[in-house]
């Protein structure tokens, strides 16, 4: 599966976005998927995960409640609305598809990557 996020940018801290990770191919409802961001001069991290049916969603603790993420498979298309962003969540926001049987919380636990798409968060 090919993915490409989309819809990151420049935004002043309490401010909103919304992420779109679309997928290629005919096999998006059988991952579960997960968003990670890397800020520069740390490591990859996990943001937010969904399962494959939508029915079960998983966040950081640093984003819990202020990010959502949910999927459309008719669309293969993920999403994470950010709302009330801080400088801290400055980062460069990738989606992952996740191998089957492994962790949806380790980066070394997805299959395919999407290019990254960069937010950036002014104070």
């Amino acid at each position: 599966v090919q993915l490409q996020a989309s819809g990151g940018g420049l935004v002043q801290a309490g401010g909103s976005l919304r992420l779109s990770c679309a997928a290629s191919g005919r096999t998006f409802s059988s991952y579960a998927m997960g968003w990670f961001r890397q800020a520069p001069g740390k490591e990859r991290e996990f943001v937010a995960a969904i399962s494959r049916s939508g029915g079960s969603t998983y966040y950081a603790a640093s984003v819990k409640g202020r990010f959502t993420i949910s999927r459309d498979n008719a669309k293969n298309t993920v999403y994470l609305q950010m709302n009330s962003l801080k400088p801290e969540d400055t980062a460069v926001y990738y989606c992952a598809a996740n191998a089957y049987g492994s962790s949806l919380f380790n980066p070394d636990g997805m299959a395919y990557w999407g290019d990254g798409t960069q937010v950036t968060v002014s104070s």
